[in-house]
């Protein structure tokens, strides 16, 4: 058993920031593929951000720039650091873990932008 838990939203004024983290646990051995989604009211699930075992790291255009994200294998956590928010990018973000050919879900932080 896989479980995924994510911590770290909350509300920001635009241009500000937060860090988000994702803490993984139970039958895992070793750095997995993890990414982070997010979810706006009325709108489909959309990639934020992944982060493969060696490090590599993708974004999606609309936060590319003021997005980064990291991992921490000794505590199987792994980061999304977010600079100048804008009010779109309010959504619950969501984390996720793929292990062989299965996909495990965390059950979302609320990120609120406004002022």
């Amino acid at each position: 058993q896989v479980r995924v838990v994510e911590s770290g939203g909350g509300l920001v004024q635009p241009g500000g920031s937060l860090r988000l983290s994702c803490a993984a646990s139970g039958t895992i051995f070793g750095l997995y593929p993890m990414g982070w989604y997010r979810q706006a009211p009325e709108k489909q699930r959309e990639l934020v951000a992944t982060i493969t075992a060696r490090g590599s790291i993708t974004s999606a255009d609309p936060v590319k720039g003021r997005i980064t994200i990291s991992s921490d294998s000794v505590n199987n956590t792994v980061y999304l650091q977010m600079d100048s928010l804008k009010p779109e990018d309010a959504a619950v973000s969501f984390c996720k873990l793929q292990r062989n050919q299965r996909q495990y879900w965390g059950q979302g932080t609320q990120v609120t932008v406004s002022s």
